[in-house]
C-alpha cells in the first residue's frame, strides 16, 4: 500500500500547489503556458512508466494478474494513451459548455479544477467496481465489449451533432430547485442577492461538467479495462490522464476546428477496444498491436484534418 499512499499524496500535493501557488489568481491560460504544463504532465507520466516498472519488479505493490515488469509498463503506456485519446471528446463538450454559459477564459481553469476533484474521486469508484465486476464474472467483459462497440457507433452517427447545455435536463432540474442567476460574479460559484442565495453560471457549469465527465467515464473505464484488469495499471493510468486533462483543453481548444476528423480516431479506437474485449477469451491480442492502433488512428484523424478541406468552406 505504501506505492499507492506516494502516488496518491503526490497527487493531492500537485493539485494544492497548482491551485494555491501557480494559479492563485484568475487569469487567462495561454497556449504557451498550456503547452508547457501539458508536456509537464505527460512528462510525468512517461517517467511513472519507470516507477510501474520497479513496483512490478520488486513486488512492491500486489500482482493479481500476474504481469511481468515489461508488460506492465506496456499496458500503462497503452491505457495511458487511450485515457488521453478520449479525452479529446470530453474537451468538445466542455468548450461548448464554457461557451454556452459565457464563462470567461480567465475563470475556466478555476471550474476545470474543481472538476478535476470530483471526476478522480467518480473515476476512482467505478475502477473499484469495473475491476470487481471484471474479476467476479468473466462474462462481464463481453458485456463492456458490446457496450464499447455501440458506443463507437453512436459517435460515427452523432458527430457535430452537439446540444446546447441550456437543453440538459440537469440545467433545467438545478434552475428548478435552486435560484439561478444569468450574470458572472467574479469567480464565485454562489452570490446573495437580496438575502437570497443564487448559484451562478460558473456552478451550473461545474456540475454540467461533472455529470458529463461521468458520462465520458462510462466510455473510457471499459476501454481501459480491455487492456489490463490491474487496479494499479488502470488506477494511476486514469488520474494522470485526468491530471492532464486541464492544460491539454487550453492547447487544444483553440484548434478544435482543425481536428474535424479526430472524432473518427475516437470511434476507430472504440471499436478496436471492444471487439478486443469481445475475443480476449480466445485471441490474445499483443500490447505492442493495441498500442500501434492507438497511435495510428490519432495521427490518422490528425493528418486527414490537415489533408482534408472542408466543403463548406470551398
Amino acid at each position: 500500500m505504501i506505492v499507492w499512499i506516494i502516488f496518491i499524496a503526490v497527487v493531492i500535493f500537485a493539485l494544492i500547489l497548482d491551485l494555491g501557488v501557480f494559479n492563485r489568481k484568475p487569469h487567462e491560460i495561454k497556449t504557451k503556458e498550456a503547452a508547457i504544463w501539458t508536456s509537464v504532465w505527460v512528462t510525468c507520466a512517461l517517467l511513472f512508466s519507470g516507477v510501474v516498472y520497479l513496483s512490478f519488479e520488486n513486488d512492491w505493490i500486489a500482482n493479481p494478474t500476474n504481469l511481468t515488469p515489461t508488460n506492465a509498463v506496456l499496458k500503462f503506456v497503452t491505457g495511458y494513451l487511450i485515457e488521453l485519446s478520449l479525452s479529446v471528446d470530453n474537451i468538445f463538450i466542455i468548450a461548448l459548455i464554457f461557451s454556452s454559459f459565457a464563462i470567461p477564459k480567465k475563470y475556466q481553469h478555476e471550474v476545470l479544477f474543481y472538476g478535476v476533484l470530483g471526476a478522480i474521486v467518480f473515476r476512482a469508484i467505478m475502477i473499484v467496481f469495473g475491476v470487481a465486476l471484471i474479476t467476479e464474472f468473466s462474462w462481464m467483459i463481453y458485456v463492456f465489449g458490446v457496450f464499447l462497440i455501440l458506443t463507437a457507433l453512436k459517435l460515427l452517427f452523432s458527430h457535430n451533432k452537439q446540444k446546447d447545455p441550456h437543453d440538459f435536463k440537469i440545467y433545467k432540474w438545478i434552475a428548478k430547485i435552486y435560484p439561478v442567476t444569468t450574470t458572472i460574479e467574479g469567480d464565485k460559484f454562489f452570490v446573495i442577492k437580496n438575502g437570497v442565495k443564487y448559484a451562478t453560471p460558473l456552478f451550473v457549469a461545474l456540475i454540467i461538467i461533472e455529470l458529463t465527465d461521468v458520462f465520458f467515464a462510462i466510455d473510457s473505464i471499459p476501454a481501459i479495462l480491455a487492456i489490463t484488469a490491474d487496479p494499479f495499471i488502470v488506477f494511476t493510468s486514469n488520474i494522470l490522464a485526468i491530471m492532464g486533462l486541464r492544460s491539454m483543453y487550453f492547447l487544444v481548444v483553440g484548434m478544435l476546428d482543425k481536428f474535424k476528423y479526430i472524432n473518427y480516431s475516437l470511434v476507430v479506437i472504440l471499436a478496436f477496444v471492444g471487439v478486443k474485449m469481445i475475443i480476449s477469451h480466445h485471441v490474445e491480442i499483443p500490447e505492442w498491436l493495441s498500442l500501434g492502433v492507438i497511435v495510428l488512428s490519432l495521427a490518422g484523424g490528425m493528418l486527414a484534418s490537415k489533408l482534408i478541406k472542408d466543403p463548406k468552406i470551398e
